[in-house]
């Protein structure tokens, strides 16, 4: 099946126009794709609340799939998410629930407001889960008191997507989009992109723009051209 026939039977002798039509993204934890490169972040939300500390830093390059993972631990547990940069607008969140605290980075943290979730996460017998590029020691965190409480953390690592977390990342977002791509493309596809998440949402989101605007199916030629148009951009 092409691309078009998920839509339409009939194809334009002209491009259409392309709508930026809402695309269903499952979220959910059936919707995570384990591989090795994160199977010991997923074992880890499977098994809450039997963690090995009430704070976990789930670290891993960009596009690793930390928020995702993130988000579902969120759903499961009716967790809160902020920003590390927005911690401080909230002092109180850590009370109130059990909480994400997304993309901490050296000079993105607010070290009292920081050392205040976890007081109050501790006080509460809540949960935090830290998303970060890097691990705690890389943070240039100054404050002593911080700095213990993160000793504390259990710490987990990402890697950068496998080819089979890749493969199945691509054809779940050609299903979301209600697409069809043979498997050949597919792994055309993996076999030379950046090995990121973003990149690969990135990557589909455009393949079906252009074979929806051109009237095209999504295959090797059309991949080739989306490959060399993200090589392009940098």
């Amino acid at each position: 099946m092409s691309a078009m026939t998920d839509r339409a039977d009939k194809k334009p002798a002209t491009a259409q126009l392309a709508l930026e039509l809402p695309v269903e993204a499952g979220i959910g934890r059936e919707d995570l794709i384990e591989s090795p490169a994160n199977r010991m972040a997923i074992d880890l939300i499977d098994h809450w609340p039997d963690w090995p500390s009430r704070v976990i830093v789930l670290a891993g390059p960009v596009g690793s799939g930390k928020s995702h993972i993130a988000a579902v631990w969120a759903h499961q547990t009716g967790a809160a998410t902020v920003e590390a940069a927005n911690l401080a607008d909230d002092p109180m969140a850590a009370s109130r629930s059990h909480l994400v605290i997304e993309n901490a980075a050296a000079g993105e943290i607010d070290e009292e407001a920081l050392f205040h979730a976890f007081n109050q996460a501790r006080g509460a017998g809540h949960f935090l889960l830290i998303t970060s590029r890097s691990f705690p020691a890389s943070w240039n965190l100054t404050l002593p008191d911080l700095i213990s409480r993160l000793r504390l953390a259990h710490l987990v690592e990402l890697q950068e997507p496998d080819d089979s977390l890749l493969t199945g990342l691509i054809v779940k977002l050609f299903a979301d989009r209600q697409l069809d791509v043979s498997p050949r493309t597919v792994a055309y596809l993996v076999t030379r992109m950046e090995r990121s998440m973003a990149v690969a949402n990135r990557i589909v989101a455009w393949l079906d723009r252009e074979a929806l605007a051109r009237g095209r199916k999504i295959n090797r030629a059309l991949a080739a051209e989306a490959l060399a148009e993200f090589e392009r951009r940098g």
